[in-house]
């Protein structure tokens, strides 16, 4: 019997079974809590149902269940995550409507598209290069045009029905790769700020430790990809003479595409320099979607049809119970029961390895600012009491809760990753398992060997 069959009853099975289990310490809710997180896993990956209905269960199931009222659950399903991906979303419709992105895809086609492998890797390079230096939703939002676009030209068969694996590399490529290009620097991601606020790590430090990290994971990315994914393609369709005569056929830039290009360009620097402006990244996306329809770019109405709306009410809901782990005291609840017992004289190893062993489930079904927020804190008083560097356990942690590659509820890129059709869960977990391992052996590597040193 398929997955999809059974998940149903084996969601209200499970979660059932939970909720009869005592667990001392924690309060009724968040005993219901950690049930419909069974629940919720069950479902998102079995897809008995689509994703968004899921999340509009938990939504209304949680004041049943007495986890917290109706209105708690909708306003931790509102977090400015949502509204971040709606304006990149919209910001990404413009350039591809504009023609911008095609422009952008024969041009980088042209100097570096020599084979299947090559190209896959130029995306990831390019995704982790941008993800360093803005919000990684973004990275991906303005990279999945040039994906699509990359391959429709490849002659990818069937790829909306998930039947291509070069199309399945580049859209989880792209993904992966704005998860790894945030670690490099310190603005790079929530959860490495979050650190360099609580250890006050200078940013060139980071750099030395983040950017061989970043480098390696997106190397390690690009050979696992295309070994889990052989690619059934081995060049663009037609040559590369097809290229040239789009190129010319797209003839001078377009009064569209330098509009859409001075749009993303201010967005960008907005996004660069949040901390002079004062202006979120959040409100960054707005201002940026706004404009492609203040200048009359976009549609109100053929946008609302190009969004995928369902994606966003799922991810918001994924939200919703990331957020009653928190509020009902699961997530601390989780950490001091794995910390129980620690004194001054265990093994820094053995804690970094608890550490790891919470943040790493955690990190797949809420989010990692949130995973951060509760495991960041604790690392450095932690690190204190071992007599050990500020930062030997927080910027590790802080790296380990960007590896969010398993779910689509894990990450919105993983969620835009799927919402494409390219890839099913399956195919998430697949090749999200491996590139988790690895970046785990990536980060312990590096920060235990030089990259200890710089995290004082």
């Amino acid at each position: 019997m398929e997955y999809k069959k059974i998940g149903l009853p084996l969601a209200l099975g499970l979660a059932l079974i939970i909720a009869l289990i005592p667990m001392e310490g924690l309060s009724s809710a968040g005993h219901m809590t950690i049930a419909l997180l069974i629940f919720a896993i069950v479902m998102w990956t079995s897809e008995s149902v689509p994703l968004a209905v899921t999340s509009l269960i938990i939504l209304f199931i949680q004041p049943i269940l007495g986890i917290c009222s109706f209105g708690d659950s909708v306003i931790h399903f509102a977090n400015p995550i949502v509204f971040l991906m709606i304006g990149g979303f919209i910001i990404a419709e413009g350039i591809r409507q504009s023609g911008l992105i095609y422009r952008l895809t024969y041009i980088l086609l042209k100097k570096f598209g020599k084979s299947s492998s090559s190209i896959l890797l130029i995306v990831i390079i390019a995704t982790g290069i941008l993800s360093a230096w803005i919000e990684n939703v973004i990275a991906f939002v303005i990279m999945v045009p040039i994906i699509t676009e990359l391959i429709f030209l490849m002659g990818c068969k069937n790829a909306d029905e998930g039947k291509s694996n070069f199309a399945k590399a580049l859209i989880l490529g792209g993904s992966f790769a704005s998860l790894a290009g945030g670690m490099a620097t310190e603005i790079g991601t929530a959860p490495n700020l979050m650190a360099a606020a609580y250890t006050h790590i200078p940013f060139a430090n980071w750099l030395v430790f983040g950017i061989p990290i970043t480098v390696l994971m997106l190397l390690g990315s690009w050979l696992l990809l295309k070994t889990i994914f052989p690619s059934e393609v081995t060049g663009i369709k037609g040559g590369n003479g097809v290229i040239d005569e789009k190129l010319n056929n797209l003839g001078k830039m377009t009064k569209e595409e330098k509009i859409a290009g001075g749009i993303l360009l201010f967005s960008i620097l907005l996004w660069l320099t949040t901390s002079f402006t004062g202006i979120d990244s959040y409100s960054v996306a707005l201002i940026g979607a706004s404009l492609f329809f203040l200048f009359k770019l976009l549609d109100w109405k053929e946008t609302e049809r190009n969004i995928d709306w369902g994606l966003i009410l799922f991810f918001g809901g994924a939200l919703s119970l990331g957020g009653a782990i928190i509020s009902t005291g699961v997530a601390e609840w989780l950490v001091n029961s794995a910390l129980a017992g620690f004194g001054s004289s265990t093994s820094p190893f053995l804690i970094m390895a608890v550490l790891i062993l919470v943040a790493v489930p955690l990190t797949q079904v809420m989010s990692n600012v949130a995973v951060a927020a509760i495991l960041v804190p604790l690392s450095v008083t932690l690190a204190q009491s071992q007599d050990l560097a500020i930062g030997s356990f927080a910027a590790p942690i802080a790296l380990i809760c960007s590896l969010s590659f398993l779910f689509p509820m894990s990450d919105p890129t993983v969620a835009m990753a799927y919402g494409t059709k390219y890839v099913s869960m399956k195919d998430i977990l697949k090749a999200g398992i491996p590139v988790l391992i690895l970046g785990i052996i990536i980060i312990l590597g590096v920060m235990f060997t030089f990259g200890q040193q710089f995290t004082a």
